[in-house]
């Protein structure tokens, strides 16, 4: 099914200007390597609009905020408005404070975003402007369940009429939606759970998706969160085989990224659409 999606990234190896958080970032620098893209960091005022301007997509991270990086945000979010890049947000934490919960929607009032991605509690957030977390993990009475899937859906597809994004909530369930139509992916493993910044990492991914493939936002966000996913299964595998723990488990990862293909998504993604 994204196949295409896949070779067009690996084909025309999209650089992606991310402001995102210093936890992570490293992380984010190589994942975007593994998966086909290239990555730049820059997120002071006076070089991140001039980088934004040379780049495909941007990813605006807001996982440690700043009163410098937050007008960095604001301004790099209208440059890549303004050259019709797609620009991904990440509300990393909204809800948690009122620092995370006000500068996410002071983004959303000033910049157009292709692409929300959260978890469960930061969507909600995004949506109802007040959320519960468990600081930057989702608040457990939040989780999506196949209970309660239909209702998760229907309340994303609003919201992406609302902000006329592409909604990606991942979970133990991931959910990609327009306003129309869903995605429920139900690759990866819960392992990916017990490294920091797969989140971050995983957002990355779907701006590079979304800059090789920009006529089909959802298709490319569905395919980004599927092959990483599947990348995250595969590299559990080999930790069983290895006999290795969090650490090995990070890198597995991203070598799996590095390794998936058009044949390994074709075969491995586990895709429904409602």
């Amino acid at each position: 099914m994204f196949e295409s999606i896949l070779k067009n990234v690996q084909q025309k190896t999209p650089l992606v200007h991310c402001i995102t958080n210093y936890v992570t970032v490293n992380d984010v620098a190589n994942v975007l390597l593994a998966c086909g893209g290239s990555p730049i960091m820059a997120d002071d005022e006076k070089d991140a609009v001039e980088i934004t301007a040379i780049c495909n997509a941007l990813v605006i991270n807001i996982g440690t905020l700043n009163q410098r990086t937050i007008a960095t945000m604001l301004k790099t979010g209208k440059k890549a408005n303004e050259l019709s890049h797609p620009v991904v947000l990440d509300p990393v934490g909204a809800g948690a404070s009122s620092l995370r919960t006000d500068t996410t929607f002071k983004l959303l009032e000033e910049v157009k975003f292709a692409v929300i991605r959260g978890n469960i509690s930061e969507i909600k957030t995004v949506s109802k402007g007040s959320g519960t977390t468990k600081g930057v993990d989702a608040d457990v009475s939040d989780a999506v369940t196949e209970k309660n899937l239909d209702e998760t859906i229907s309340f994303a597809k609003e919201l992406s009429a609302k902000t006329n994004a592409v909604i990606a909530i991942s979970g133990a369930i991931d959910i990609v939606t327009d306003a129309s139509k869903a995605y429920i992916i139900r690759n990866g493993h819960p392992m990916m759970a017990k490294i920091t910044g797969t989140g971050c990492m995983l957002t990355a991914v779907i701006a590079a998706y979304c800059a090789a493939n920009p006529e089909n936002h959802l298709d490319a966000t569905a395919a980004a969160v599927s092959a990483f996913g599947l990348a995250g299964e595969i590299a559990y595998d080999k930790l069983v085989k290895t006999d290795g723990g969090n650490a090995s488990y990070r890198t597995y990862l991203i070598d799996a990224v590095s390794k998936i293909d058009a044949e390994a998504i074709k075969g491995g993604a586990k895709i429904e659409i409602r």
